[in-house]
């Protein structure tokens, strides 16, 4: 785990040595990056430190997120990792390690303790840009597929004619209508009341919009047949994309509790008001 230690002089000036290491660590690689956000756990074992500034422990304030500069000899490119064989290097994801880096108060965002609040800020935003992305790789392997089912012929006519495609056809409509009206009520929900009011909303587009936007893509590579699982098409890729959607940001697990959960206080504040 990645720690952020906090140390303390005689004259009360504070500094921070950063130690871990981090993996995924999105775009670490890219020779244009000179700054990182960095997640880490707030430590105050040092024999300096008298002063604890939130709670160390409690689960929403023990991170602070943090810059990191990455031209900082501590900072140590240990590999970039690959997605289901995809090697993304340098652009992808990389392993990093992180070997007593200072910082100074200044490179904390917010303050010391406040991570969970950096991260939830930009979470709801985020996931419905990951929905987005998902819709936009769903419809155009559509387009694809239709453009396939449309131009190739089996056993003297187009598979479109077929009527196990036309099955496919139709499921994939609907299901990539469905995961567009889910991620529209989402982005509704959090312009209108935030997105502290809109958690299950967004918790639920995040396990429910790549799984739909997935099984397009995986009748489309049906559709498509060997060619559809090589690289003469971009589909096998969009797949493996939306198959670790469904792990990046939260696996869908957490995801399902957050939903669940949302809703037995909702049901129970319901029947509590019915009995009155």
């Amino acid at each position: 785990e990645t720690t952020l230690t906090r140390i303390e002089t005689k004259t009360g000036q504070i500094s921070y040595l950063v130690n871990g290491r981090k993996w995924w660590s999105t775009g670490a690689m890219d020779p244009r990056c000179k700054v990182a956000l960095v997640l880490a756990r707030m430590d105050y074992s040092h024999p300096t430190c008298t002063i604890r500034i939130g709670s160390g422990t409690h689960r929403h304030g023990a991170h602070t997120v943090l810059l990191v500069d990455m031209t900082h000899p501590g900072v140590e490119m240990v590999r970039p990792l690959t997605v289901f064989g995809y090697d993304d290097a340098p652009h992808g994801h990389a392993e990093v390690a992180l070997n007593n880096i200072p910082v100074s108060p200044l490179d904390l965002i917010i303050g010391e303790g406040s991570g969970f609040q950096v991260a939830q800020s930009r979470l709801g935003p985020g996931r419905i840009h990951h929905c987005m992305r998902a819709i936009g790789m769903a419809a155009r392997s559509y387009e694809l597929m239709m453009e396939r089912a449309l131009t190739r012929k089996t056993f003297g006519k187009f598979l479109a004619e077929h009527g196990g495609c036309q099955e496919m056809i139709a499921d994939s409509a609907s299901d990539l209508e469905a995961a567009r009206l889910l991620t529209l009520s989402c982005a509704e929900a959090m312009d209108s009341h935030g997105a502290r009011h809109a958690r299950d909303k967004i918790a639920s587009i995040k396990v429910s919009v790549p799984e739909l936007t997935s099984r397009v893509v995986d009748r489309a590579v049906q559709v498509f047949g060997g060619a559809g699982v090589s690289d003469d098409f971009p589909l096998a890729r969009i797949l493996v994309g939306l198959r670790s959607l469904r792990i990046a940001d939260g696996p869908d697990a957490v995801h399902k509790r957050t939903v669940a959960l949302v809703e037995i206080k909702k049901w129970k504040s319901k029947m509590k008001q019915s009995r009155l």
